[in-house]
């Protein structure tokens, strides 16, 4: 009962009128970026962070929440009419939508895509309303070791998950805990890393580093491979909307797509690439009409891309209940909340309730504009494909030096921008996932400081760690998810030179 009355109190916060405007700005905003391909929901929030540094902490969240999910809904487009994915997420949909829109089924792949986002969403939304108090309860429990253990479990999830090297994914961590360690010690008062510059006495600003990571990383790197082939896209012929035997062979697949998406997105080791193939391979296992995977199955967009949306709802469970991220936007959205003085976690449930209540009531909405938005403006959608990549990334140039200024303006922040960008773009050539550099930086001063405080109660014994039944279990799990890959890998090896 306690979760209607709070969920009802949330709907009063999202309706207000300047929240409902947050929420349309940053679906129309999610959207756009999703279906212009290599820019990401994740880049997009980076952008926005130094512009949003003073404008209202729930609005400014409610409108980022709106850009996550459109996110996810924009993908599917570009996936759909010129088979290149938005978003990583939306490899999965390419394959049958694709395919669809080259045999002239194209609206009814969008509408299955759109229909099926938005139920999968909205349930997944139910979902998190009722397992994040659940979650806070048990959150509540945690000593300070065990909050080191689980930031644990998430450095090695979250290295392990992004990229295709746990080494490399690992060697992006340490960058970030490295960075995280720039400054003034709050324990000793010291400072640390700073080579005698005053503004990093401060530390590395969470905005700079994403948005030089995030936008001139990617700048730079579609500049280094602006001679490509460019892709056609398929015309949207015939009917937008779904044939009666698509409802029949739709339904059943985004039902199944939630049941992927919420549970996988909201583990540690989640994201959305998993649940989404994970969809894929189960349509064409139980379809009736085997004959049109390969051909463009409608079923083969229905589940992945409900899978797809779930997943982003998935994704916000651990990030409001344990403030730990794990996807590249999740971790741009703690950066957000960070930038408001904000912790997420069992006590920010406690403290600001409007605000945490507030922005899930919104997803609701986000999913109703999103739906309303998407199906009448795909004319829209399809002519923003058009926008030369030149233009597109020069703006972006523009926009994110603007925004650092904006927000520190200082010759050391802007050289710490390049810096970052240059990084980004070393590390997107040879292959080295980018968000666990993000993490690092956030996470790793709040281990540091849960570490501190554990070794502090037991006096200096860091045996705490292992008598804690809830942390000797969390470590054993980062441990297992740490020596795992490599395991596997070696098997693999191994088996290979048997054959």
């Amino acid at each position: 009962m306690d979760t209607f009355a709070a969920l009802a109190n949330g709907m009063a916060v999202a309706l207000q009128p300047m929240n409902l405007l947050f929420a349309l700005i940053g679906v129309f905003l999610g959207t756009a970026v999703g279906v212009l391909p290599g820019i990401g929901p994740a880049l997009t929030v980076a952008l926005l962070l130094p512009v949003t540094y003073k404008l209202d902490p729930g609005g400014s969240l409610i409108m980022f929440a709106g850009i996550y999910y459109g996110g996810m809904y924009g993908g599917s487009t570009t996936a759909i009419l010129i088979n290149a994915p938005g978003e990583s997420a939306s490899m999965a949909t390419a394959l049958e939508g694709n395919k669809m829109a080259k045999a002239g089924r194209g609206g009814p792949a969008l509408a299955t895509a759109a229909i099926g986002s938005f139920v999968a969403g909205t349930l997944a939304t139910i979902g998190l309303a009722f397992v994040a108090p659940w979650l806070v309860d048990l959150a509540v429990m945690f000593g300070p070791e065990d909050y080191f253990a689980l930031m644990c479990v998430a450095f090695v999830t979250v290295s392990a998950t992004f990229g295709n090297s746990p080494v490399r994914g690992l060697t992006s961590l340490f960058i970030g805990l490295t960075l995280g360690l720039v400054g003034i010690d709050k324990l000793t008062g010291q400072p640390r890393l700073a080579f005698g510059v005053p503004e990093l006495l401060d530390g590395v600003e969470v905005t700079t580093l994403a948005v030089g990571l995030f936008a001139i990383g990617e700048a730079l790197y579609v500049a280094s491979r602006r001679h490509q082939v460019e892709e056609k896209i398929e015309a949207v012929r015939g009917s937008l909307w779904m044939t009666k035997e698509d409802w029949k062979r739709s339904w059943k697949a985004w039902l199944r797509g939630f049941g992927f998406g919420f549970p996988i997105g909201a583990l540690p080791a989640g994201g959305a690439e998993i649940p989404t193939f994970l969809s894929y391979s189960t349509e064409k296992r139980l379809t009736k009409h085997p004959e049109d995977f390969g051909k463009g199955a409608i079923e083969g967009v229905a589940g992945p891309e409900a899978a797809n949306n779930a997943s982003a709802a998935g994704t916000l469970v651990p990030l409001l209940t344990l403030g730990l991220p794990t996807s590249a936007t999740a971790a741009m959205m703690l950066a957000g909340f960070q930038q408001y003085g904000l912790n997420p976690g069992p006590l920010l449930f406690a403290e600001k309730p409007d605000l945490v209540w507030g922005l899930i009531a919104s997803l609701f909405i986000a999913n109703l504009m999103l739906l309303v938005l998407n199906l009448p403006l795909v004319g829209l959608w399809v002519r923003l494909l058009t926008i030369p990549q030149a233009w597109l990334y020069a703006g972006i140039l523009v926009f994110a030096t603007m925004g650092t200024i904006a927000v520190k303006p200082s010759v050391v922040e802007l050289t710490m921008l390049a810096c970052f960008g240059v990084l980004g773009f070393l590390m997107r050539r040879y292959d080295f996932p980018i968000a666990p550099v993000v993490v690092g930086l956030i996470l790793g001063p709040m281990a540091e400081s849960q570490l501190r405080r554990a070794l502090s109660i037991s006096l200096g014994d860091p045996m705490i760690l292992l008598q804690s039944p809830i942390s000797a279990t969390l470590l054993a799990i980062a441990l297992i998810a740490l020596v795992a890959p490599f395991i596997l890998k070696n098997m693999s090896r191994f088996g290979a030179k048997e054959d």
